[in-house]
């Protein structure tokens, strides 16, 4: 069964990314994180979380309080448990050090926030990040 895990602390970045889904009809099971710390003990099933299902698919906001999305994205690859999971970055920057960075550590690919199907015409990594992230999740039904 597919599912997500979304790491994100920002609760419109959430409700956003629940509006995209529904208007996709993606209705398949979303985890939601505040904080990479607590994204981990969902993982696995540390400090009384109970542990999911490993996701189909991680989005993973990479500015949060407590342990931030590189530092989570490092543990992840880290774990053997873990090490294929496919992580999507969700950012508002470009910052190409922040990139390069999350390529050093495999990332299936950026999708540029306020999530969204509308912008076509602009910056297009936001589409193209999305839509790749969507047939990932079909794929895996």
């Amino acid at each position: 069964m597919p599912s997500i895990l979304l790491v994100e602390d920002d609760q419109m970045d959430i409700m956003n990314v629940q509006r995209e889904l529904r208007k996709n009809n993606i209705n398949v099971p979303l985890h939601i994180a505040r904080n990479g710390r607590e994204a981990l003990n969902m993982l696995r099933g540390e400090a009384d979380q109970t542990k999911i299902e490993q996701p189909s698919v991680v989005m993973l906001d990479i500015n949060m309080p407590r342990m931030n999305g590189l530092e989570l994205l490092e543990q992840i690859r880290s774990d053997p448990e873990f090490v294929n999971l496919n992580v999507f970055i969700t950012t508002t920057s470009d910052l190409e050090s922040e990139r390069l960075k999350a390529q050093n550590l495999a990332v299936s690919g950026y999708i540029i926030k306020p999530l969204s199907f509308d912008s076509f015409g602009e910056g297009g990594t936001t589409v193209d990040g999305f839509s790749l992230f969507l047939d990932l999740l079909k794929m895996k039904e």
